[in-house]
């Protein structure tokens, strides 16, 4: 054997130096950087060889000053990805600290209100984004667009939808069985594993989940297709995928329950 003793607090140490990288990568996975998150590895890597195992002082010295260097040019570069690694993180913090409603005969109303008129905006191939905020902290979200407040019917989304409307473009914020607010701004996904049909609102949708969490639905105008993000226990955090009319009943059901 080597000799080192392992304790208890270096286990945790490597678990949580671990933890870390797994973040870093899932980030730059999503802006697409996943060959810079392994450049980067074998730079840290080569470093501490250098420095630490064959003693190169000069060599390490030069890689010193990289590395100092470049701490300060990846904050830079990836400055919107650390913010969303912040927000995400205190989403998921207010989200376990804030207690949550369970279904209720309020919430079936709702999912099904939301049902019918994505099958009604599908039929007539109507652009629609909606994202469900009620376990999650969507308050940064409802501020970039115009607040609302009214109970969800289905008549209302599709109003709200309508091509002439001029909250039409963006997305419809429902929380507690209320649309809080439309026309609202999401986070655009970057992930470039993303299907070429996939368009803005898709984009958008995967963003906001990938971001918070939370359940975003879409509606689209170019074939009238309705397609789901959700957050899932896989690497890659969240997806989005269509959905048949029938089963979105379900999956609604199942995410006001949670």
């Amino acid at each position: 054997m080597l000799g080192i003793p392992i304790t208890f607090v270096d286990i945790i140490d490597i678990l949580l130096f671990a933890l870390i990288l797994f973040e870093v990568y899932r980030i730059l996975r999503h802006s697409g950087a996943t060959n810079l998150f392994w450049g980067i590895c074998a730079f840290v890597l080569a470093w501490v060889l250098l420095r630490y195992v064959f003693h190169l002082s000069l060599t390490g010295e030069l890689f010193d000053r990289f590395i100092s260097v470049g701490v300060i040019a990846l904050i830079v570069i990836f400055q919107e990805e650390i913010r969303t690694f912040f927000y995400r993180l205190g989403s998921q913090f207010s989200n376990r600290i804030r207690p949550h409603a369970k279904g209720t005969d309020s919430s079936q109303k709702t999912a099904m209100e939301i049902v019918r008129s994505c099958q009604n905006m599908s039929k007539t191939k109507t652009g629609a984004l909606i994202v469900l905020g009620t376990h999650h902290d969507l308050s940064a979200i409802i501020d970039t667009g115009e607040k609302i407040d009214a109970r969800l019917s289905m008549r209302l989304l599709e109003n709200i939808f309508f091509k002439n409307s001029p909250l039409h473009d963006g997305a419809v914020v429902v929380v507690n069985n209320r649309i809080v607010a439309a026309g609202c701004i999401l986070p655009v996904s970057k992930d470039p594993s993303l299907p070429a049909q996939y368009g803005l609102r898709h984009r958008a949708a995967l963003g906001i989940t990938e971001v918070t969490g939370a359940t975003a639905i879409v509606v689209s105008e170019e074939t009238g297709h309705i397609s789901i993000s959700r957050s899932t226990s896989l690497p890659e955090g969240a997806t989005i995928k269509e959905i048949e009319e029938n089963n979105l009943l379900n999956v609604l059901l199942e995410d006001f329950e949670q």
